[in-house]
C-alpha cells in the first residue's frame, strides 16, 4: 500500500484573526445568468437558504448550477453558536405552506437531489421534526428526487428523530462541526455525545440509510483531536464524512486559527478513508451539502423508499 503523507501537528491557535486569505482560498465567480435565475426563484417563493444565511463561499457556484440548500423554519436561530452567521433572537411562526414552496422550487430547479436543513428551533416542542417530515414528503410527492436532511440535534429527543425517519429520507446528515474541547466556544448549547447518539440512533433504526457528518478545520483543533472524532463517527457506522475549511463570517465570530493547505486536506482524507467510510470528501471549500448528490452517487445506493 502506498505510504501516506505525514500529518504535521498544526501550530497553536493564534488569538488574533487571520486576515489575509491564502491563494488557494480565492475563487473566481461563475459567468452567465443562472445565478440570477436561482436567486430570483428563491425570492419569488420566499424561501431561505443556508447558502445565503451562512455566507457560504460556494453560493455563486451552486446558484449558477441551479441548486441550493433549503433552510426551513425561518432564518432566526435559538442557539448562539460562535461560528455561524444565522441571526439569533425571536423566532418566526412556522409557515404551514413552506413544504409545498420547497417542493415547487425543487421542481422548477430540476433537482434530482434535494438538501433540506433548518435553523435550530429549541422553542418548538418537537424541534421542528414534524416540519422536516412534511417537507420530505412534499418534495418526494412532487419530484421523486432523493432527499437529504441536515438536522439540528432536537435536544436528543428520540421521538423527534424518529419522526424525521418516518418520512424515509435518503441521507440523514448531522454535523459534529468540531472537536469536543471546542464545543462550548463553537457550538454553544450543543453536546458532543448527544450529536453522536443522534447519528447512532438513525443508523440503528434505519441501517440502509446513509448517515453523514461534517467537521470544520482550522478553528483550533489538533490532528489527534480530529482523528478522535473521526474514529468516534466510524464507531457508530457513519457512512459519509465531509471536511472543510472554517471561515469566520464576520469579525465578531470566532477567528480562523489557520488555513489548512489543500495537500493537508488530501492527506487527512486519505487517512480517514482507512477507517472504512463509504465516502470522505475534503478540501478548503468543502461543505456538508456542497455537491451532495455526487457524494452519494459515487457509491451504489438504493434509498429506503426505492
Amino acid at each position: 500500500m502506498q505510504s501516506l503523507p505525514v500529518l504535521a501537528e498544526p501550530p497553536a491557535p493564534t488569538p488574533a484573526p487571520v486576515k489575509r486569505l491564502p491563494a488557494w482560498m480565492k475563487r473566481s465567480f461563475p459567468s452567465g445568468n443562472e445565478n440570477g435565475f436561482t436567486n430570483g426563484l428563491l425570492r419569488e417563493l420566499k424561501l431561505e437558504t443556508v447558502c445565503e444565511n451562512a455566507r457560504c463561499p460556494n453560493r455563486p457556484e451552486c446558484y449558477s448550477r441551479r441548486t441550493a440548500t433549503f433552510m426551513v423554519l425561518g432564518n432566526v436561530c435559538t442557539r448562539p453558536c460562535g461560528f455561524c452567521s444565522v441571526p439569533r433572537g425571536e423566532t418566526l411562526e412556522v409557515e404551514d405552506d413552506e413544504p409545498e414552496r420547497v417542493a415547487e422550487a425543487a421542481v422548477r430547479l430540476g433537482l434530482k437531489h434535494v438538501v433540506i436543513t433548518s435553523v435550530t428551533r429549541d422553542d418548538l416542542p418537537d424541534g421542528g421534526a414534524e416540519h422536516f417530515y412534511r417537507c420530505i414528503l412534499a418534495v418526494r410527492r412532487r419530484t421523486g428526487a432523493a432527499v437529504e436532511v441536515l438536522t439540528p440535534d432536537f435536544l436528543g429527543d428520540t421521538a423527534a428523530i424518529d419522526r424525521v425517519l418516518d418520512a424515509m429520507p435518503d441521507v440523514f446528515n448531522h454535523n459534529m462541526e468540531t472537536v469536543p474541547r471546542l464545543y462550548k466556544k463553537v457550538r454553544g448549547r450543543a453536546d458532543y455525545r448527544r450529536s453522536l447518539d443522534l447519528l447512532q440512533r438513525v443508523k440503528e433504526k434505519a441501517p440502509s440509510l446513509f448517515t453523514k457528518s461534517g467537521l470544520m478545520l482550522g478553528i483550533g483543533e489538533t490532528i489527534d483531536e480530529l482523528f478522535d472524532v473521526i474514529a468516534d463517527l466510524r464507531e457508530i457506522k457513519c457512512d459519509v464524512l465531509t471536511l472543510g475549511q472554517y471561515l469566520a463570517p464576520t469579525l465578531k465570530h470566532i477567528p480562523v486559527a489557520r488555513y489548512v493547505p489543500p495537500e493537508e486536506f488530501d492527506a487527512i482524507a486519505a487517512k480517514a478513508r482507512l477507517f472504512g467510510f463509504k465516502q470522505v470528501v475534503a478540501g478548503p471549500f468543502v461543505r456538508s451539502s456542497y455537491h451532495a448528490e455526487e457524494m452519494v452517487n459515487d457509491h451504489e445506493h438504493a434509498g429506503p423508499h426505492a
